[in-house]
């Protein structure tokens, strides 16, 4: 590839133009194919260091940053927050400041707060990568996601209809797709209880809707999204038992979408809330475990391409 990857770091898909997740696209299928060989390493970052820095929880994203270093031939370091200053009061610049003494090349940082991996970048010397942030973006997922569509689905995004459903107002896995599906040129449709329905969804440019059967009429995607209990304060829908009546993906409904459609989740996924179980572990309908694959491939990709 010709390509050079033309950011300092990948804070947002806000920040990159539909060339750049063209190219970066192309770069995941080398490493796709790559991880699918009995030999999957390569030492593009050998002496190089990647430090995970998650302030949340998090299976899937930390693990796959860790695999990606790993397979490159970096040194990885994984920081456990609890066990840090951070813990007993250290702020963020401080964690920084200190971070950056130790030279590391690369930063992959998860925070609770929107904004925390631009001010993290704004005080190291490092590359940074934004692996979610509070409400924010979570560029990776949303690239992942677009590798899973992309390798699907044998549309152009310009031709299809893409459904985000469930817990949008606190999903910035929603918000890292919107903005890469409308670069890419798809149509977005949100599908919520105007509870979880972010404030101003009328800017966000995507038709909308509050009920899931009328949402996901004729969708090439649809994408499932955890409900985030964490991050809420009160009542959002009267129970479980209701919200998966009203919005839980069942076969059922999946007959109103087209016949080819897939269905997508971030993980992790609360069964029998936002999808049933044998849905989500149909491997003909489900592409869960797929965009799980997708994950390390797209992170080997970042960390190549900003090398």
């Amino acid at each position: 590839m010709s390509y050079t990857y033309p950011h300092q770091h990948l804070l947002g898909i806000e920040d990159l133009s539909k060339d750049d997740i063209n190219n970066i696209l192309s770069k995941c299928e080398e490493y796709v194919e790559l991880n699918r060989q009995k030999d999957k390493k390569r030492p593009i970052l050998k002496g190089r260091t990647l430090i995970n820095l998650f302030f949340e929880d998090s299976t899937r994203t930390r693990t796959s940053f860790e695999l990606a270093g790993k397979r490159l031939g970096a040194d990885v370091i994984n920081m456990n927050v609890k066990s840090m200053a951070i813990s007993k009061g250290e702020t963020l610049i401080d964690t920084a400041s200190t971070i950056n003494a130790m030279h590391p090349d690369f930063i992959s940082v998860r925070h609770s707060e929107s904004g925390a991996a631009m001010l993290l970048a704004e005080k190291v010397k490092c590359k940074v990568i934004n692996a979610g942030d509070g409400w924010h973006e979570h560029p990776t997922q949303a690239l992942l996601d677009a590798l899973t569509i992309k390798r699907r689905c044998e549309k152009d995004f310009k031709d299809m209809t893409v459904a985000i459903c469930g817990d949008v107002m606190h999903s910035r896995v929603a918000r890292s797709n919107i903005l890469l599906l409308k670069k890419m040129g798809a149509k977005v449709r949100l599908i919520a209880p105007p509870t979880l329905m972010p404030i101003a969804i009328e800017s966000y440019g995507v038709e909308t809707y509050t009920s899931l059967e009328e949402g996901i009429k004729d969708v090439d995607v649809i994408m499932m999204l955890r409900i985030q209990q964490e991050r809420m304060s009160g009542n959002f829908f009267p129970s479980e038992r209701e919200y998966f009546y009203l919005y839980g993906l069942t076969y059922e409904k999946l007959e109103l979408a087209k016949e080819n459609v897939f269905v997508m989740h971030p993980g992790p996924i609360n069964r029998g809330l936002e999808i049933s179980s044998d849905l989500a572990d149909d491997i003909n309908k489900s592409v869960i475990l797929d965009q799980v694959e997708m994950g390390v491939a797209v992170r080997q990709a970042i960390l190549d391409l900003m090398a």
